[in-house]
C-alpha cells in the first residue's frame, strides 16, 4: 500500500504549526528573556490564537506521524520530514517575506534530491 499520502499529510501539519506559531509570535513580538516577562508574555503567548492553533496541528502531526510510523520503516519516513523544510522557507518567503537566498534555493534542491534518492530505495 502506498503511505505517501499519509507521510505528506503529517510532514504538511508539522509545516502548518511552524508557520502558524511563527505568525502567533510575530504578534507577540519581540520581548526580552527575563523573569519579569514570564507571566505577561507567557499569558500573551497562552491566549495567542495562531500559537493554539500551531500548538493543535502539532498534536495531530504527532498522531498521524504514529500512524506512520507504525506501517512504514522510519528509514524511509523520517528523512521525508525534509520536505517540511522546503514548504517552510517558500512559505515564509511568501508569507513573511523571509530571505530565500541562492544559497537557500540549492539546498531545497539538494534536500528535493535527497527525499528523491530516499523514496527510489
Amino acid at each position: 500500500m502506498n503511505y505517501f499520502p499519509l507521510i505528506l499529510l503529517g510532514v504538511l501539519l508539522n509545516a502548518g504549526a511552524q508557520l502558524l506559531l511563527k505568525e502567533g509570535m510575530r504578534r507577540v513580538g519581540y520581548f526580552e528573556f527575563a523573569w519579569a516577562n514570564v507571566v505577561p508574555i507567557g499569558w500573551q503567548v497562552a491566549a495567542n490564537p495562531f500559537v493554539l492553533a500551531g500548538l493543535f496541528a502539532y498534536v495531530v502531526s504527532v498522531a498521524v506521524w504514529l500512524l506512520v510510523l507504525s506501517r512504514v520503516e522510519v528509514s524511509f519516513a523520517y528523512p521525508m520530514l525534509s520536505v517540511g523544510y522546503i514548504v517552510n522557507a517558500v512559505a515564509g518567503y511568501y508569507l513573511f517575506q523571509e530571505n530565500l537566498s541562492l544559497t537557500r534555493i540549492t539546498g531545497i534542491l539538494i534536500i528535493i534530491a535527497g527525499v528523491y534518492l530516499v523514496t527510489r530505495s
